[in-house]
Order: C-alpha cells, then sequence, then structure tokens
C-alpha cells in the first residue's frame, strides 16, 4: 500500500512498505531554498521517530536533482534550518538514507547527496562543487566528506577547479556508489529494495577515514600563493581539505568557520556581482521581444578577427560563408578557422567528428554575390569608414529583404554605415573582442534606426555564440575602448612622469590584472592604437599635455610588439625583458618636454589608473552610452581582463566609496585640471548618497 503527503510545496514523502521516498519538486533546478531545507528536515525527523520504514531514498523531480542554492536568497540573511545541520541530520539517521542523483548535482546538492549513505546516479549525470567560482568554498560538508569517499586530491580538484565532473568519472573516483539508466523514481525504489536486501551497502561517510597526503597539501598551498595570491577562498579550501583527517564534527566546524570568513571578503561580493551581472546585461526591454531567424551567417573579411568570428559561428552550429577579395587572404582564413577547429579539439571542446562537420559548413568565397541569402552578414575589415562605406553600400544591393548588416567595428559610427544603405533600420554593430572564437563578450552596438528585432536578435545570436551580450550606444569607442582611450592616458602621463613601463605593468598585474597593459600592448600588437591614434589625430586637444607621443614613437621603429620581436618588451631570448631602446626614447622625450621624473608607487600607480577608467566608465553611464552600471562592469570582465573577484570597475568604485573618488579627482585635478574633472554624476551621487549598485536597481 502506498501512502503519498505533501510536507511543503518542495517536500513531499511516499511510503510504500518498508520504503520511504522523500521527493524534492522545486523546479526549474530543485534549488535548496528554505522550502526544500525545511521539508528535508521535517522528513528526517519524522521518519526517524515513527521508525515505520526500513530505508529511505531521496530523489528530484524533473529534469535535475539539487542543482545548487537558491540565488534568490542570496545578499539576504540565512534562515534555519541551515544546510549542514540539514545535512547532519541526514547522516545521523538511524534509517539508512541514499540519494538517487540525475541531472546536476551541484554545490549544496552535491553536499547533501555525499551526506546520504549510498549515491545512486543516473546516466547522464554530473557533479560539482562551483562555491569557488562565487568566493567562497563548499560550507555544507563538501570538504570533509568528499575526500573520505574519493581522497583529498579529487576533493581539491572539484572544488579549487570549480567545474563538474561526469557520473562516469566520479563512480570511478568513488564520489558516488553506482551509476545506472532509468527514472529517477523507479531507481530510488529499486535501489532502496536493494538496501533492504542487503546487495546494495550502506555507511554513513563520517564513518569512513581519510588518507592525509601532507605533500600534495603542500604542494596545492605553494603553487595557489604563486598563481592565485589575490584570492582567498582558494587557499580556505585547502585548509578545510586538510581537517578531513580530523573527526567528522571537528572537520564540520574547520570548514564552517572558513565558509563564514569567505562570506566577509570584498572578493565575495565581487563574485557574486559578477554571477548576477552576467545574467543582468541581457535581462533588459531590448533584448527581449520578436527576433530575426539566423540559419546562415556571412562574414566579410578573413583576417584574425573575421577567422574568429567564423570559428565561434561554427561552433555554435551556424554555417558560414567567408568572403576574401584575393585568393591569399581567403587561403589564410581557411587555415585560420581550420587551425581554430584543431585547437578545439586538442583542448577537449570539440569532437573531431564535429570539426569535420563544422568544417563542411564552411564556406569561402571570393564573391561577396554569395551572401545573397544569408540572415545576417558580419562585416569584420579593417577600420576605414571608406571601406566600410563601400561594402555596406554593395550589400544593401546583394542581401536579402529582411538580412541583418552588421559592422566589427571597434570605435567607428553605426549611424554614419547604416546612412550607405537603404535600409538602415536592418544595421547594428556587433562588436567582438580578439581572440573573437574565444573572448565571451560581444558589445551589441544600437543605431538611431536599428529596429528592435534587430537589436533582440543580436542578443539572441550572442546567446546562441555562448557570450556576454551587453547594449552600448553609439559613440567613438562605444564602452570599452571609449573607457580604454580614456584611461590609457593616464598610463602615458605615469611612464613620462618617471614610471617605467613595466612598473606600471607590476603594479596592475598585483592590483589581479592578468597583464599590465603594456604587455597588452605588445600582444595585441601596438599599431592598432598607432593606427586610431591617427585616425582621431585632428581631434587631440592642443593643450594636452603630453598626448603619449613615446608610443608613437615607438611605433615609427617599426616595433610592434610580439609580432615584431620588440616593443616595450625585447622578446629576444627565453622570457620578455624591458626594451632598453624604448626606455631610451622615454627618457629622450621627458627631456624634450622638460619633465624631471619622479618615483611612483605601486599603490599610487594602482589608484591612478583605476580612477581614471572609472572618471570615464561614470561619464559612459551618465550620457546613456551604457544603459547601466553593471552593463560597464560586465564589458571590462569578459572583454578587457579586469579581475572577476573585484567585480568591474564600478564596483570597485563602490569598494572605494564616492567621497574618496572625488578627494582622488580633485587632488589630482591640481596636476592636470583638463585631465581629471569630477563627472557631474559622481557629485550627485554623492550629494543623494546614493552606489552604483542602487543605480544598477533603479536601471
Amino acid at each position: 500500500m502506498t501512502d503519498t503527503r505533501a510536507l511543503n510545496d518542495n517536500i513531499s514523502i511516499e511510503q510504500s512498505g518498508d520504503i520511504a521516498l522523500i521527493c524534492i519538486n522545486n523546479p526549474p533546478v530543485n534549488a535548496s531554498g528554505l522550502l526544500v531545507r525545511q521539508g528535508l528536515m521535517a522528513a528526517i525527523t519524522d521518519l526517524n521517530a515513527t521508525a515505520e520504514v526500513k530505508v529511505i531514498a531521496i530523489y528530484a523531480a524533473g529534469r535535475t536533482f539539487v542543482a545548487g542554492a537558491d540565488i534568490k536568497e542570496f545578499g539576504k540573511p540565512p534562515v534555519e534550518p541551515f544546510l549542514p545541520d540539514v545535512f547532519n541530520a541526514i547522516e545521523a539517521s538511524s534509517i539508512p538514507v541514499i540519494s538517487i542523483l540525475h541531472g546536476t548535482a551541484l554545490g549544496g546538492g552535491f553536499e547533501l547527496a555525499l551526506a546520504t549513505h549510498a549515491r545512486i546516479g543516473i546516466e547522464g549525470l554530473k557533479v560539482g562543487l562551483p562555491e569557488v567560482n562565487l568566493g567562497l568554498l563548499p560550507g555544507a560538508g563538501g570538504t570533509q566528506r568528499l575526500p573520505r569517499l574519493a581522497g583529498m586530491a579529487f576533493t581539491m580538484d572539484m572544488a579549487l577547479g570549480g567545474k563538474p565532473v561526469n557520473g562516469a568519472t566520479a563512480l570511478e573516483a568513488g564520489a558516488i556508489d553506482r551509476l545506472v539508466s532509468g527514472d529517477p523514481r523507479k531507481v530510488a525504489l529499486s535501489a532502496a529494495q536493494e538496501v533492504i536486501d542487503g546487495t546494495l551497502p550502506t555507511r554513513p561517510t563520517g564513518s569512513l577515514a581519510v588518507e592525509a597526503d601532507p605533500d600534495l597539501l603542500e604542494a596545492t598551498a605553494n603553487k595557489l600563493r604563486m598563481k592565485q595570491p589575490h584570492l582567498y577562498s582558494p587557499h580556505k579550501i585547502v585548509e578545510a581539505v586538510a581537517a578531513s583527517v580530523k573527526p567528522l564534527e571537528e572537520g564540520l566546524q574547520i570548514e564552517r568557520a572558513a565558509f563564514l570568513s569567505c562570506m566577509d571578503t570584498p572578493q565575495r561580493a565581487g563574485l557574486i556581482h559578477a554571477f548576477f551581472g552576467e545574467r543582468a546585461v541581457s535581462n533588459i526591454p531590448e533584448a527581449k521581444g520578436d527576433t530575426r531567424d539566423i540559419a546562415k551567417v556571412g562574414i566579410i573579411g578573413g583576417g584574425t578577427m573575421g577567422s574568429g568570428i567564423a570559428t565561434a559561428c561554427l561552433l555554435a552550429g551556424l554555417p558560414v560563408r567567408m568572403i576574401e577579395v584575393a585568393q591569399d587572404g581567403l587561403d589564410r582564413g581557411l587555415a585560420t578557422v581550420t587551425n581554430n577547429l584543431e585547437g578545439a579539439v586538442k583542448r577537449g571542446k570539440l569532437t573531431e567528428a564535429k570539426k569535420d562537420a563544422a568544417l563542411a559548413a564552411f564556406q569561402p568565397s571570393l564573391m561577396m554575390e554569395d551572401l545573397s541569402d544569408v540572415d545576417l552578414v558580419i562585416e569584420a575589415v579593417f577600420e576605414s569608414m571608406d571601406v566600410k562605406r563601400d561594402i555596406f553600400g554593395k550589400l544593401d544591393v546583394i542581401c536579402k529583404e529582411g538580412a541583418i548588416l552588421a559592422s566589427n567595428t571597434s570605435y567607428l559610427d553605426i549611424n554614419d554605415i547604416a546612412a550607405c544603405t537603404k535600409r538602415p533600420q536592418d544595421v547594428l554593430g556587433l562588436h567582438f573582442f580578439s581572440p573573437a572564437h574565444v573572448m565571451r563578450l560581444l558589445e551589441i552596438v544600437q543605431g538611431k534606426d536599428t529596429a528592435p528585432d534587430v537589436l533582440a536578435s543580436g542578443f539572441a545570436f550572442a546567446k546562441r555564440l555562448k557570450k556576454v551580450g551587453v547594449l552600448a550606444q553609439v559613440c567613438d569607442g562605444f564602452i570599452g575602448n571609449r573607457i580604454m582611450n580614456h584611461y590609457a592616458k593616464a598610463v602615458g602621463y605615469l611612464v613620462l612622469d618617471g614610471a617605467s613601463p613595466a612598473e606600471v605593468d607590476q603594479a596592475l598585474e598585483g592590483f589581479g590584472l592578468a597583464m599590465g597593459p603594456h604587455k597588452v600592448g605588445d600582444l595585441a600588437g601596438l599599431d592598432i592604437g598607432w593606427a586610431n591614434r591617427k585616425r582621431t589625430a585632428d581631434q587631440r586637444d592642443p593643450a594636452d599635455r603630453y598626448a603619449t607621443p613615446h608610443a608613437d614613437r615607438i611605433c615609427e621603429q617599426g616595433w610592434f610588439g610580439r609580432k615584431t620581436g620588440t616593443g616595450y618588451y625585447d622578446y629576444s631570448g627565453d622570457r620578455p625583458v624591458p626594451n632598453p631602446a624604448a626606455l631610451a626614447i622615454i627618457d629622450e622625450i621627458r627631456s624634450e618636454l622638460g619633465i624631471t621624473p619622479q618615483a611612483f608607487s605601486a599603490e599610487e600607480i594602482v589608484e591612478r589608473y583605476i580612477t581614471a577608467m572609472i572618471v570615464e566608465a561614470v561619464r559612459v553611464v551618465e550620457d546613456g552610452t551604457a544603459k547601466r552600471p553593471v552593463d560597464v562592469d560586465m564589458v571590462f570582465l569578459f572583454g578587457y581582463g579586469f579581475p572577476r573577484f573585484r567585480g568591474g570597475p564600478l564596483h570597485e568604485a563602490d569598494q572605494i566609496g564616492i567621497d574618496t573618488l572625488i578627494a582622488r579627482i580633485e587632488r589630482y585635478g591640481t596636476e592636470d585640471p583638463r585631465y581629471w574633472q569630477v563627472p557631474a554624476l559622481l557629485r550627485k551621487m554623492q550629494e543623494d548618497g546614493e552606489t552604483f549598485a542602487g543605480l544598477n536597481r533603479k536601471g
């Protein structure tokens, strides 16, 4: 006889003879919210109190097991019962408890399974401990129970990497006991019967011993100190895993203390901001509504950018036609795309079969007329308005009605480009970042006539390519490059005032940038910035105190960075070293300008760099180029290497404080009042007691 009763909206108990099934039903991902925690605690307590069954099986309805915490609870005061207490009650159950895992079991969901007395996975399962991605550590037993099942090395790989593993890997490691196929409820009944029959062993995870591995712990800790000195939670993960050799109760206390210490860090706030920001940028009216079908894409230009965009489209399963003006350019494009796809195979991101299918869907051509039936054309040629006008004039004639015409321009006016057509409503900017098949940012630039369904299609296209689409309005450089051009001046001022390029790079890498700005310039090619400076030379303010002439003079020598072997650094040896000839040019210009070099501390360099970035970022929000502060933050996290744990420049501005920022700008303004000016929005925020987080909520 079967009896089913609901404990609340998310938890029900089905009792069938000697078996009790606890069903978690909190769609869409069965997150471990308050009702789930309350229901699980009540179910385990009630079943143990009545002792009417011999085994309890926990499974989940829908497409997945518990896939993590309830994000609606993020930032709110925690409410009892807490996950560790629920899981401790499950492990302490006198009636054996087993878990049936399907879909994804992540974070607290996987920790729930670890607290049960046996774990059965269903084919297709993935398990993981992703908390490190939010600046946290597994705080409900993950660092204590998983080592008892799968060892310290496996636990640290999962907890430090933050990526899920498949069921077969989890089974091989001992993290789950079996991997089967079937419906979760039916598997739960079958496995529960096996427990009763004695063919499925059960035991509390805490009863197992952990094999200590001090060499592994020390090596991992040393590696983290070298590779991730800025981060906090990875180091606490190692400390927590090290405590797993202690009795379970003691280890859990150490883990909880480490978890709570991570909760108090600015890094956790920055990473949470990044987590929600990635979702917020597309949660706007412009990204919703009707879209146009994009089944076939055309790319104009087979250079690095065009080939990267083509690769991204092919990886997303879209057929691509690439157009070049000469056979050698087309051959280079085909070779680049092929190398990109082969690289994806080597990294395990793509199978050989899918690579072959992608190449079969790639059609290089020298005839622009071959774009007549594509749904989206992306122009990716060099930054010349004359060239782009010519191309869009031809596309206007060639492309079918309703086709979307996009430019990958980094700076140029989308409205001027659209004006070359009789269909400006079909034109928008799709600004990819190099390498386009790797970098996740896609600035979606709205022209004054861009149709709503074209704009929404841009966001849908970004999603299909697994990119973070951010809305931008038309201006020189849009969001990212406009801000970069401003703070690049601050970098130039620092160098000519006395800091060496290497000192600037080292200070900013200490702040958390993966590479300093001079290393980035050398990597991307110094000629790119030089070309843009020449393009805008007539717009330069003659009163600009330096206008960074050293960058131009270095380029005049033919030193463009890595591709020429020399730039700010010399790449002729085993490792890059500062280029003494570039330093000599800088000294020469200082002398010409009558500058007496001064010393800058790493703190001063970082302060000026970040403040300059924030100043222009505020102006970008102020004039509506960016819709909200969070849009600026996501542009810099996903396109410019801003450290994710800092959340983005305007999230960082909130950490610094408006009063401090204004005081800094005013202090720097005594040196250079033309460059350092307090934006009006920042003044108003100071008067209103406003924050950028507050502006995000209003936006």
